[in-house]
């Protein structure tokens, strides 16, 4: 086969969606099935919740808004919490309590891109809100997971308090949803073709298979 040339998989999720916690660690483990295949990864934003607004709303209340009540929410809850521990992850939907609007996390994994590290930061976010129960709108909270990911605290506190990269993040969320993706998570190979939902590692390590081989055929005509 010579050198492949890198596949780009564009994931489109949002830290607040419990399929895309379980998603990303099947990409990651499809990807481990696949280790001869060269790949180039980038997160892309998604807004889950457009609705919720910048400061965040309790949690009750979200659930109530989107569910009919916090209880009507248990019983799906069941069943992602069982499909995340069954992927190695805990996800503890009793714990959360403050529902966040996503786009500084989105600034933040953004920014941890420029490091290589949006992958880390993604899925310090995630464990926060899945398994701590963290509260999302807490500046403090967000500086401390950018820290946590080696980036410079004070840095990122100055940066959360000004509107950097929010118009970039938010054009972003919206060229997603324009292209018709309105399930997440949403993986886009060699941004042609989409794969929907947080489907088995096998499936995405056979779609990665087919896309390479497809693609690197037609560089070789």
């Amino acid at each position: 086969m010579g050198h492949l040339k890198p596949l780009k998989i564009d994931i489109v999720s949002d830290v607040v969606c419990p399929w895309c916690y379980i998603g990303k660690r099947r990409i990651e483990n499809a990807l481990a099935l696949v280790p001869d295949i060269p790949v180039e990864v980038s997160w892309r934003p998604f807004f889950l919740n457009t609705w919720v607004p910048r400061e965040g709303i309790s949690r009750d209340e979200y659930l109530t808004t989107k569910f009919g009540s916090p209880e009507a929410y248990k019983a799906i809850a069941g069943r992602v919490v069982t499909a995340a521990e069954e992927e190695g992850l805990i996800y503890r939907p009793e714990l959360v309590k403050r529902q966040p609007n996503t786009i500084d996390c989105h600034r933040l994994i953004h920014w941890a891109g420029a490091k290589g590290r949006a992958a880390e930061m993604k899925q310090r976010l995630m464990e926060l809100y899945f398994r701590d129960g963290g509260d999302l709108t807490d500046v403090n909270v967000l500086v401390q997971a950018a820290a946590d990911c080696g980036l410079d605290a004070d840095d990122v506190r100055k940066r959360l308090a000004t509107d950097e990269d929010v118009a970039l993040i938010s054009g972003q969320a919206r060229e997603a949803a324009d292209k018709g993706i309105s399930g997440v998570p949403t993986f886009v190979f060699a941004q042609k073709y989409a794969v929907s939902g947080a489907q088995p590692a096998e499936q995405l390590a056979s779609a990665i298979r087919q896309v390479s081989a497809e693609m690197n055929a037609q560089a070789a005509e």
